[in-house]
């Protein structure tokens, strides 16, 4: 898909998609929940869908009934499948995979696209020492798991990703007969730890947290109750674009949002405030529009997804910013370091790699460009931003990608983007 963009200005009422890190989470436990979750407000992303048919292939079935879904499991995994398909979903790999090794039967666990070269190598000695057994393993996916996971105290190093924190969260709070504890060194991005666990009191399932350090779950703290209704949280994520925009110029209105939310990239409603955007809410609406920007010096380590958008917004603001927490970009979609760097040099803005650190000098407008979007739904939209700052706007080519988390999304930007 190729598109051209010649947008300057934001404005009007935005309503913003649901969070795949939220709906995700909530269709494992409701697979692992004995009886009937009701879910409003999940969506349409590719991820969400990869996640839908996988916890259908596990043993839940699930009806659209209107405005919601209607899941329906006996809490246990009973494959009808021997091969699991995650699409180029990380999360859904490193979630369920821990899940569907409940079983006792070898499941098989592939993927598409950028998701075949990600790092799974946390799977091979961890869950080996849960008696899982693992064959044609060579760090990446496709590989095939044999179980069943046998929940016992173990310790893992949490450096490289949560995503395999939560999904032994889930795995073992499901097969846990007595109280365990699952030790975490170096853990990354804790808010999406934080939405694990949130997700599983929910359930009924309440695991005790000390520092991000010790998880203890023990079932005598677990209660059940046979419906479970829940509401998919509006994405901070997806939200990130338009708070940037509205910072940038212009002004919107994003419906949906919880101001409470765990979400790691609620964070940059705090990093645009410091940059100098003003924002409100109204009611439940939050209220952002331009003022002039300001560099800032911020750690994104544990939101690193929010290392594209803000990218772009540093680059619009005055003076140097610091964004740190390179690390956490090299095995994401893409190289997200290597291709943040390729865009700004693109787009002429002077940039700089000092050890973690990515620093930004601020200018006044970008580079008229054609831009070969790698199969990054973030890059995507961070190409989108930076057309507000290129007097001859941009045209993307695979801009397709942007359907992984966001569906609607270039439709959203015909509609919200306009010439000044």
């Amino acid at each position: 898909m190729n598109i051209k963009l010649n947008y300057k200005k934001v404005s009007g009422l935005i309503a913003i998609p649901s969070s795949k890190s939220h709906s995700q989470r909530v269709y494992a436990a409701a697979l692992l929940h004995h009886g009937t979750t009701i879910i409003t407000n999940d969506g349409q992303s590719e991820d969400e869908l990869a996640a839908l048919r996988i916890i259908q292939q596990l043993g839940a079935t699930v009806q659209q009934l209107g405005n919601h879904k209607n899941i329906v499991s006996k809490g246990h995994i009973s494959p009808s499948a021997s091969i699991i398909h995650c699409g180029e979903s990380g999360l859904s790999a490193r979630l369920f995979t821990p899940i569907a090794a409940l079983a006792a039967q070898p499941i098989s666990i592939t993927g598409q696209g950028s998701l075949l070269h990600r790092p799974m190598d946390f799977f091979c000695n961890n869950l080996q020492a849960l008696s899982v057994q693992l064959s044609h393993f060579g760090g990446q996916i496709p590989f095939t798991i044999q179980g069943p996971l046998i929940p016992q105290n173990i310790k893992v190093d949490g450096a490289i990703s949560s995503q395999y924190i939560s999904g032994l969260l889930f795995a073992l709070s499901a097969a846990a007969k007595h109280s365990i504890v699952l030790e975490v060194t170096n853990l990354s991005s804790k808010p999406y730890i934080d939405l694990t666990i949130q997700v599983l009191t929910h359930f009924g399932r309440r695991i005790n947290n000390d520092n991000y350090q010790r998880f203890t779950i023990d079932p005598k703290n677990f209660t059940h109750s046979p419906t479970i209704i829940t509401r998919i949280e509006s994405d901070w994520s997806s939200a990130a674009f338009w708070i940037a925009a509205a910072a940038i110029n212009g002004s919107a209105r994003l419906t949906g949002l919880n101001k409470h939310s765990l979400q790691a990239d609620k964070k940059l409603l705090a990093i645009v405030q410091q940059i100098g955007a003003h924002t409100q809410w109204q009611a439940n609406d939050l209220l952002v529009s331009h003022q002039e920007l300001q560099a800032t010096d911020t750690d994104l380590s544990h939101s690193p997804d929010l290392f594209p958008v803000l990218a772009i917004l540093a680059a619009c603001a005055h003076g140097t910013s610091k964004l740190h927490g390179l690390h956490r970009l090299i095995h994401k979609e893409t190289n997200r370091a290597q291709a943040i760097s390729n865009l700004l040099g693109l787009l002429g803005v002077y940039y700089a790699i000092e050890g973690d650190t990515l620093i930004i000098h601020g200018r006044s407008s970008f580079n008229t460009i054609s831009y070969a979007c790698p199969p990054d739904h973030r890059m995507a939209m961070a190409a989108a931003l930076a057309t507000m700052r290129s007097p001859g706007g941009i045209a993307i080519s695979g801009a397709q990608c942007v359907a992984k988390s966001y569906p609607n999304f270039w439709t959203d930007v015909a509609t919200h983007l306009g010439a000044i």
